[in-house]
C-alpha cells in the first residue's frame, strides 16, 4: 500500500534513512536524524509538494519524495525526487510502484521535470531512474566527501 506521509511515520523513516546515513555514500548526511527532525522535513515538503510512504504487513518498507529543485522562482516547475527503501525489501519493485506514484502526482500537481542525484557508485538507484525514463544530464567529479574518500555526484532528469 502506497499512501501519503504523516509526521507519525518519522520514527520508521529514520530507521530506514539512518541506515544509510550511517553505513553508505548514498546520502551525504553523516549524523543520524532525529525523528522529531525528520517530522519537521516531511511537513516542510508536505507544504508544497508530496512525500509518500510503501507499507507492507502495516510497516513503512520505504518512501519517496519531491521537493524544490532550486529555490529561485524561475525554477517552481522543477522537482528534485528521492526514494529510499528498507535494505530488506530492495529489489522487488517497491522502489518502483513508490516512483510510479510520485511521478504521476508530480504531473497532476502541474509540475514540468524531475530531476534525481545520484552518489556514486549506486548501480541500483542508477538502474532505477533509468527504468522510470529518466536520462543522466550531469556528473560532477568528487564533490562530496564521506568516509574518507571523494565522491562522485550525477544528475537524472525526466519530463513529467
Amino acid at each position: 500500500m502506497i499512501r501519503l506521509a504523516s509526521t507519525a511515520d518519522a520514527a520508521a523513516i529514520c530507521t530506514i534513512y539512518n541506515h544509510y546515513v550511517e553505513s553508505t555514500i548514498v546520502t551525504f548526511e553523516e549524523t543520524p536524524v532525529a525523528p522529531a527532525a525528520m517530522a519537521e522535513r516531511i511537513a516542510d515538503i508536505q507544504r508544497s509538494h508530496v512525500w509518500y510512504v510503501a507499507c507492507v504487513d502495516d510497516a513503512v518498507a520505504g518512501y519517496a519524495y519531491a521537493g524544490p529543485w532550486r529555490t529561485r522562482a524561475a525554477y517552481r516547475f522543477a522537482v528534485e525526487t528521492t526514494v529510499y527503501l528498507d535494505r530488506n525489501r530492495t529489489g522487488h519493485g517497491l522502489g518502483r510502484a513508490l516512483y510510479g506514484r510520485l511521478l504521476a502526482d508530480l504531473r497532476e500537481l502541474g509540475f514540468r521535470c524531475a530531476m534525481g542525484g545520484i552518489a556514486l557508485p549506486n548501480d541500483a538507484s542508477v538502474a532505477l531512474h533509468e527504468r522510470m525514463g529518466f536520462a543522466k544530464v550531469a556528473h560532477f567529479r568528487e564533490v562530496g566527501f564521506k568516509f574518507d574518500r571523494w565522491i562522485d555526484v550525477a544528475y537524472w532528469q525526466r519530463a513529467l
